[in-house]
């Protein structure tokens, strides 16, 4: 309530952020998403093709175990494939 005017008050841009706040895994998507031809895995969150369509559908314990595996899987990404330097 609006204490001068006695009417209910409007919510302000501030008062709904503990409404959206949730206690849940956040994805570690990064907005770069391309599949991997060879690995099978998304170049900029590291997750499987399953795993990015599965993740609205997964447990908070599901997307924890996930998140645990991503930051080992960054290495298949970084081999080298070739170019100049794969031929000196």
């Amino acid at each position: 309530m609006n204490a001068e005017t006695g009417k209910p008050r409007r919510p302000g841009p501030g008062d709904t952020d503990d409404l959206w706040k949730r206690d849940e895994v956040e994805s570690p998507c990064v907005k770069l998403c391309a599949l991997h031809p060879v690995e099978g895995i998304c170049v900029g969150c590291l997750r499987t093709r399953d795993e990015i369509g599965r993740w609205s559908l997964m447990s908070q314990a599901e997307r924890r175990a996930v998140m645990l595996t991503l930051a080992a899987r960054a290495p298949r990404l970084r081999k080298r494939r070739g170019g100049h330097d794969g031929r000196v």
